[in-house]
């Protein structure tokens, strides 16, 4: 038997397969399907929403979810802490905030998009 901990969608497993060629590739098959469906997931969010340069600060999402709410808009000034997006994960609303003062640049989401952890929500001048 071998222990493995996986994290799906930010949700961490510990789990144990038992070695053996049929069970070695029934368990494993799950897993790498796991890998490519986050992928295209996080390809909506690249796709800038706002057509201005983007900014030297870049606001990420510190976890998976769907954009719930744009709390910005281009051209906003935003400070410290300020909510620029907020996310919905496992039915909790999540403010992405602003990591310094700045001015926002750029929007790289929509309301409706599925993001994963990491994924570049706004930049900020």
């Amino acid at each position: 038997m071998k222990n493995y901990t996986i994290t799906v969608n930010g949700n961490v497993y510990d789990v144990t397969v038992e070695e053996g060629a049929s069970t070695g590739a029934a368990v494993a098959a799950p897993v790498k399907k796991a890998a490519p469906k986050a992928a295209p997931a996080a390809a909506p969010a690249a796709a800038p929403k706002a057509s201005g340069a983007a900014g030297s600060v870049r606001v990420e999402a510190g976890a998976a979810g769907k954009v719930f709410k744009l709390d910005t808009k281009v051209g906003d000034t935003v400070k410290k802490g300020d909510a620029v997006v907020t996310i919905e994960a496992m039915k909790m609303e999540i403010p992405v905030v602003a990591p310094q003062d700045g001015t926002v640049a750029s929007i790289e989401v929509n309301v409706g998009d599925a993001i994963e952890a990491g994924a570049l929500l706004a930049t900020l001048n």
